[in-house]
């Protein structure tokens, strides 16, 4: 038996999970930027509480590892590090576009010829991106893309792609003309998504270094200064 604490923080929705034996038993998220180093603890406290057990109960941690949002990305994992020496407890990570595909694959109903195409927002006409089959096998590894016209066109031309995630309803107009290209804007990341991938770390024991771990940026974070 195992319990795990599931955490989503990579992009603007700030979401937690518990999964008791890669079962969902309770999940508390919000969709709003900038809000995740506020809530992050609360929910975790409320979900918890909710669900009638301790800490100590917890048998792990898992946090979605990146790409994304780097100040998420910073939250979520600091979160996870934080209560894994607190508890004793093993770090999972999850990559987050593999999540993504897991869970547009759980929810939605969709063909086993088509690919998917997990986009998060990037700014501009950057996405950071890969491409999985509906089995999650990887089609095209993680990169991070600047999307015109020509994006996917060699895998367009013979196959049906499902695009989605915050960064695919930007790119719709340089993607959609293609018949074989399909949309979603309705999916939202979620801990939840993490649940499968988490369970099947732990029963193999594939634990993160709680020490030494930092998350997938993809890119480097620039800061810019103001001019005098």
């Amino acid at each position: 038996m195992s319990i795990i604490l599931q955490i989503e923080t990579a992009t603007t929705v700030c979401s937690v999970a518990l999964a008791k034996d890669g079962e969902v038993i309770g999940v508390k998220q919000l969709n709003e930027r900038n809000i995740h180093a506020e809530i992050i603890t609360v929910y975790i406290d409320e979900l918890i509480t909710a669900s009638g057990l301790k800490y100590a109960d917890i048998d792990a941690v898992a946090v979605s590892s990146g790409p994304g949002s780097y100040t998420g990305l910073r939250i979520g994992v600091s979160t996870a590090k934080g209560l894994c020496f607190a508890l004793d407890k093993p770090l999972i990570a999850v990559h987050t576009l593999d999540a993504m595909a897991q869970g547009i694959a759980e929810t939605f109903d969709i063909d086993s010829q088509t690919l998917l195409c997990p986009m998060i927002d990037a700014r501009r006409m950057e996405v950071y991106t890969a491409l999985f089959d509906i089995t999650g096998n990887v089609i095209k590894p993680t990169s991070a893309e600047i999307i015109d016209q020509y994006s996917f066109a060699a895998e367009l031309k013979n196959n049906r792609i499902v695009f989605f995630g915050d960064g695919a309803e930007k790119c719709r107009d340089v993607l959609g003309e293609s018949p074989n290209a399909k949309f979603i804007t309705d999916f939202t990341n979620s801990a939840t998504h993490l649940t499968k991938i988490a369970a099947e770390k732990f029963v193999k024991q594939d634990f993160e270094d709680v020490a030494y771990f930092e998350p997938y940026y993809l890119k480097d974070f620039l800061v810019t200064q103001k001019k005098g």
